[in-house]
């Protein structure tokens, strides 16, 4: 029985890298990024829009500073750490409530490009949504330092 799953397994892997054969490494790190979270911006849409936002790009950290509030968060401080003057002094850290499905709104106007982010891409993404219904009009969903081909993109920031 032992012998059968592995046998699976491997013929599951090696389809699976058949798939991506002959695709570009730029196409199959914009997959990988994809598939960490729904809603994540590709690597490629975020050096853009970073590049377009210049000096004006806000970057929202939705993370808990209480790792016993978002157990998850834990792993995300040691990649990266909260924003603060000496490390990423342009970002800010607007926590996203799970109880109440919103957070702070920034005190900047509604058009200015922001990247949302988080441990991972899950809040970042409600955190885009919830400034888009509140009128923000240039937000993208950054992910978070574990999706590292998309964090190269905008977290030093």
């Amino acid at each position: 029985m032992k012998t059968f799953f592995i046998t699976c397994f491997l013929a599951i892997m090696l389809r699976f890298s058949q798939a991506f054969r002959g695709v570009s490494h730029s196409t199959a790190r914009t997959v990988r990024c994809m598939m960490a979270k729904a809603g994540v911006s590709p690597p490629e849409e975020l050096k853009a829009f970073v590049e377009k936002a210049g000096d004006r790009l806000l970057v929202v950290d939705v993370r808990n500073p209480d790792a016993t509030v978002e157990p998850g968060d834990l792993k995300s401080f040691a990649v990266a750490q909260l924003p603060s003057e000496s490390y990423r002094p342009k970002a800010v850290n607007l926590i996203w409530d799970r109880t109440t499905n919103q957070m702070p709104l920034p005190s900047v106007p509604k058009e200015t490009p922001i990247i949302t982010h988080c441990g991972g891409g899950g809040r970042g993404q409600l955190a885009k949504e919830f400034l888009e219904k509140n009128g923000f009009e240039n937000v993208l969903n950054g992910g978070g330092p574990k999706e590292t081909e998309c964090w190269a993109e905008f977290g030093d920031k």
